[in-house]
């Protein structure tokens, strides 16, 4: 295992935040469906020395995913339409618990339905998994009994999917938002309303790829997810607007692949941050981020990373 290394440096640096009662050693974790269920990655840093560990999406019952091609390289970024392929929450609680047991970082476990009942039956099961200790709700899935809709991007059944799961959970919740909307602060509000702990922005942005050989569609399903470095300028801008429309903390991710990416966001007024892509280009990114940004701290004389975040002048 490659521990994260020790940063070599005359300020002691206080990493540690808390958010809406989840204490972090720092503000880094993994964007769900990034890092798997935290023991793909074991070999490459040291779990412990992260402020989170996000599952990879929880549905009530296994998924097979999308077909194939379902990843397609672009400028600056990557498309995907995985699909949610997981193993499921049963499975999960009988092949992934065990191991994320004797992790010490907190367990955030990312979770999707189809239906309303779906959303409502997964996060009844992670109430009752003692090492799950928040839970993170993904609402970019389509609504299957109204005609696909997606979750997200309607303020009424984004409201209602966050206040039905928020009767079964009381550990803190997340609620992570898609930036396919016109503007995403009528859905944060919304949500927050609703009973959100945490909000979390952005997921992926809806694009597509062609390939001019074949003349064909790059993906099997026509569109996927945008993510990487191309989607961190939409990513800060939204996260700024979310901050400054709600009163509960935010998550920032969309593009983090270094500190100084991760230093932005905190800026703005992100309590924490998320990596996605960068960890499948360089699966020690994130010790590499918690390693940077005590550093910048350090030599830029502030010894809370507190006293950085929201600290953006005008």
């Amino acid at each position: 295992m490659r521990d994260i290394p020790e940063v070599a440096s005359d300020v002691a640096v206080k990493m540690a935040v808390e958010v809406a009662g989840l204490t972090l050693r720092n503000p880094v974790m993994p964007a769900s469906g990034t890092f798997g269920y935290g023991a793909e990655f074991e070999p490459y840093l040291n779990l412990d020395g992260l402020g989170a560990l996000v599952t990879k999406g929880l549905s009530l019952r296994p998924k097979a995913g999308n077909p194939t091609p379902r990843i397609a390289e672009c400028s600056c970024g990557m498309l995907n339409a995985i699909g949610l392929q997981n193993i499921g929450i049963d499975a999960f609680v009988e092949e992934k618990v065990p191991f994320l047991k004797g992790v010490s970082t907190p367990v955030i476990a990312n979770f999707f339905g189809n239906t309303l009942d779906e959303y409502i039956q997964v996060a009844d099961k992670l109430e009752k998994i003692d090492v799950v200790t928040g839970v993170e709700l993904n609402i970019s899935c389509p609504n299957v009994k109204r005609g696909g809709i997606v979750f997200g991007t309607d303020p009424a059944a984004a409201a209602k999917v966050v206040s039905e799961v928020r009767r079964c959970l009381t550990k803190p919740l997340i609620v992570k938002l898609t930036p396919n909307v016109t503007d995403i602060t009528v859905i944060a509000r919304a949500v927050e309303e609703a009973g959100a702990d945490i909000i979390c922005c952005i997921n992926t942005v809806t694009g597509m790829a062609v390939d001019i050989k074949s003349r064909r569609l790059s993906l099997a399903n026509g569109t996927g997810g945008l993510s990487g470095p191309a989607i961190k300028p939409i990513a800060l801008r939204m996260v700024h607007q979310v901050v400054n429309a709600v009163s509960v903390p935010v998550i920032g991710v969309g593009g983090i692949a270094s500190a100084e990416d991760a230093l932005e966001f905190l800026l703005l007024g992100a309590k924490a941050i998320q990596v996605g892509t960068a960890n499948l280009v360089n699966p020690g990114t994130m010790g590499e981020i918690v390693v940077g940004m005590e550093r910048f701290l350090a030599e830029s004389g502030i010894s809370d990373i507190n006293d950085w975040i929201g600290s953006l002048h005008g």
